[in-house]
């Protein structure tokens, strides 16, 4: 793609970056195929590609951003499957980045969206006030369908989101070291996250627990909070910076050999990190070592030495679009649910995301309940009973359409060798798997 900055204008580094993305652009369309919103919407602007050219004006320009663009990248999931598809290496996810970044500074939002995306941008990332408004949610949720026949959506969205039972925290993945029960093999640090240890802290909890039958010391902080996922995606950069580099203080001091992340939303960011703080003389190379010792806990596990389970139960297996498309990791989970002894499915149309994506699911409900339909209908269709995932946010979506059991990966995982049966396999007939050596 030809492209008409300045030099002065080249001469910041973020637009730098955005040119040589733009550059390699050959406007191919392959991207279109499997972009959702074209999918569902088929209107070029909601294709990678119409949002790329949108982009390129938008800052070729220099101008603050204008409705129309605004309106069409928000629509964009970050889900990345124009990546996985790009022939020519188009990194969309820094471009999208640089584009939100530059709406968020530019770009005066009316009044209700700017106070709502403020309200989930101060609220999401806090575990303690998070929980909090989740009751008060929780209160309100029987007025979903008289704030939906007003036409306030995202509110009804909202509330709809909020789980039918609160889950009690868990004393496993609270801050703290937890030490291995086997022969120690390494020592670890594990991110407490913040949505997810309000929503599922079931998913931590089996984490800590088959790390360290495993062999390994387990390290919780707690004090680096949220990734800086959630703001990163809504263009809030300086607020994702200032999380970022405190997630890095914290591993850093910690001395760790790998970073484990359960949410792979948030391990496609801190994998990133380097990328992000790479303007920043005090943190680039800190950042860079983090990045380099991030894994999924599947990624991780796929590297240990785990015996064969025989025994279990068929299974859908969901990748979420961060697991596949943001960190391409895509036959590992699948892999270590069969060596569990798990019969695995794959989801058709699995390139294409749930809808859940951050905020999307809020900001966006009427695209978001369209993909999450449409996704429930093909996980249905293979008649499974429960559903593998390794993203707390499909968890949440695709379980609110459909009545089969959806866990995290890793619960299944910890159940298998050796931990509790998942409090969401509570009404199945299978109470155990056998181990096998085999």
């Amino acid at each position: 793609m030809q492209t008409n900055f300045t030099a002065e204008q080249l001469a910041t580094p973020r637009i730098d970056a955005a040119n040589n993305i733009l550059r390699k652009c050959v406007h191919c369309g392959f991207c279109t195929a499997t972009c959702p919103t074209y999918v569902l919407l088929g209107d070029e602007l909601d294709s990678p590609r119409g949002r790329i050219y949108l982009i390129k004006n938008m800052l070729e320009s220099g101008e603050p951003a204008d409705a129309k663009t605004v309106k069409h990248l928000d629509r964009c999931l970050s889900c990345l499957s124009c990546m996985t598809t790009c022939p020519s290496g188009v990194n969309y996810m820094h471009l999208v980045d640089e584009a939100r970044a530059h709406v968020e500074e530019t770009y005066n939002r009316p009044l209700f969206e700017r106070l709502l995306r403020n309200v989930l941008a101060y609220t999401m990332p806090r575990p303690k006030l998070f929980r909090l408004s989740l009751i008060g949610a929780k209160l309100a949720s029987p007025l979903a369908p008289v704030a939906k026949s007003f036409g306030a959506t995202r509110i009804a969205a909202l509330l709809g989101l909020v789980p039918r039972r609160m889950p009690r925290p868990e004393r496993f993945g609270q801050p703290g070291t937890y030490p291995a029960t086997a022969e120690k093999k390494g020592r670890v640090a594990l991110l407490m996250g913040c949505v997810q240890s309000v929503l599922d802290p079931g998913i931590n909890a089996a984490t800590i627990r088959l790390l360290t039958r495993l062999g390994f010391e387990v390290v919780v902080s707690g004090e680096e909070g949220c990734c800086g996922s959630l703001t990163h995606h809504m263009g809030k950069e300086q607020d994702a910076l200032a999380r970022a580099r405190r997630s890095v203080d914290q591993w850093t001091k910690a001395d760790v050999n790998a970073v484990i992340v359960t949410a792979s939303g948030c391990g496609t960011t801190i994998k990133d990190y380097g990328h992000m703080l790479r303007l920043d003389p005090a943190y680039a190379e800190k950042a860079k070592a983090i990045s380099e010792k991030a894994r999924d806990i599947t990624e991780f596990l796929s590297t240990q030495h785990l015996p064969q389970a025989w025994g279990g139960l068929r299974l859908a297996y969901h990748s979420a679009c961060s697991m596949q498309h943001g960190q391409k990791i895509r036959t590992e989970p699948q892999k270590l649910l069969r060596r569990a002894g798990f019969t695995v499915m794959e989801v058709p149309e699995g390139h294409l995301c749930c809808g859940s994506a951050g905020t999307y699911n809020i900001l966006q409900p009427e695209i978001a309940t369209r993909l999450r339909d449409r996704k429930v209908a093909n996980i249905e269709s293979l008649a499974p009973q429960a559903v593998a995932t390794g993203n707390i946010g499909c968890i949440t979506q695709i379980g609110l359409g459909t009545q089969i059991p959806i866990l995290h990966t890793v619960e299944l995982l910890d159940w298998a060798y050796g931990g509790p049966k998942p409090q969401a396999l509570a009404t199945t007939e299978i109470d155990q798997i056998t181990l096998s050596n085999k």
